[in-house]
């Protein structure tokens, strides 16, 4: 997403709508990886996902049972609950891998939201049988930002608090982090209607 179109588009959007941007820079796909930029902003996605095994996660055992008619505990014992990290090991797949089983559980409705940056899907890898996993989604999301030739461009931007409060810069200027959802006039929600135009990759 980091195009010329694309960075042009965000200076003038933010630009009209009273946003002064101070400062800006690339970070790569090396310096990400090693000073683990990814794993500390989304902490408590990375940790149930690579951090924590699922004995040491606090799971809300009604909803588990509720959701996947299955018992936490024995679940837990007999080693059917595992983080997206050692899911992958246990399944002989990749992060893209990974991915797929957990997609295919969402839309099976094998999965469920425990709280912010908690989720855990029922995943079928032929031949192996069931298995509870947490945050899988979550290795193939930092592999984008840590792929040879991956990127993050940064703006540091100032405004005037009193013109414009916090929570319209993000609903209004910046837009909801789902793009279809976010407001047309928003920067994701034009970048959603508009991604031929700036070069991006459905």
């Amino acid at each position: 997403a980091i195009t010329d179109e694309v960075k042009n588009f965000v200076r003038e959007h933010l630009k009209a709508g009273g946003v002064n941007i101070v400062q800006e820079g690339t970070i790569d796909a090396e310096v990400i990886d090693k000073s683990q930029m990814i794993d500390k902003h989304y902490y408590a996605i990375a940790s149930k996902a690579t951090l924590l095994t699922p004995d040491a996660l606090q799971v809300p055992q009604e909803l588990f049972k509720e959701k996947f008619g299955a018992e936490w505990d024995t679940v837990l014992k007999n080693g059917f609950a595992l983080n997206a990290r050692d899911a992958s090991k246990r399944f002989g797949l990749d992060a893209h891998g990974i991915a797929d089983l957990w997609n295919q559980a969402r839309g099976a409705g094998n999965y469920v939201k425990f709280s912010r940056g908690f989720y855990c899907a029922k995943l079928e890898p032929p031949g192996l049988g069931s298995f509870y996993v947490f945050n899988g989604f979550f290795l193939e999301m930092r592999n984008r930002y840590v792929a040879q030739g991956a990127a993050i461009h940064y703006l540091l931007a100032e405004w005037n608090p009193i013109e414009l409060g916090w929570s319209d810069f993000l609903v209004n200027v910046i837009g909801s982090t789902d793009p279809a959802a976010a407001m047309a006039t928003s920067i994701r929600g034009r970048a959603f209607a508009e991604w031929q135009k700036l070069g991006l990759k459905w």
